[in-house]
């Protein structure tokens, strides 16, 4: 596979990379929550929208491509975050294998 030609221009909006950062309650539980890594520019490309209902309230999801400069630290699980809405990511690849760009399969929860 070649390279991919691609405008680092199109990374236009920035977006706060976040991960896993639980907290015991102190009843023996846990607290979930999520602490900032770092802020960086992305492109988002919305890919699909599924709807469901969830305790009797539709809710759809809306699956987005998510592409960055290429980075070692980011796995499943994680999320970015611009402003309210939130992206969890599902899975990452590096699209050409040469380490230059980052695309990141994510969901966002919405109603």
């Amino acid at each position: 596979m070649g390279a991919i030609i691609f405008d680092p221009g199109q990374l236009s909006v920035r977006l706060d990379l976040e991960m896993r950062n639980d907290a015991g309650d102190g009843q023996g539980g846990i607290v979930p929550g999520f602490a900032l890594v770092t802020s960086l520019w992305a492109r988002i490309e919305p890919v699909a929208i599924t709807e469901e209902e969830r305790a009797d309230a539709e809710m759809f999801i809306v699956t987005h491509r998510i592409w960055i400069r290429f980075r070692e630290d980011i796995a499943a699980g994680m999320r970015f975050r611009k402003g309210t809405r939130i992206f969890t990511v599902r899975a990452c690849h590096d699209p050409d294998e040469t380490r230059r760009y980052l695309v990141c399969r994510c969901a966002e929860d919405g109603r």
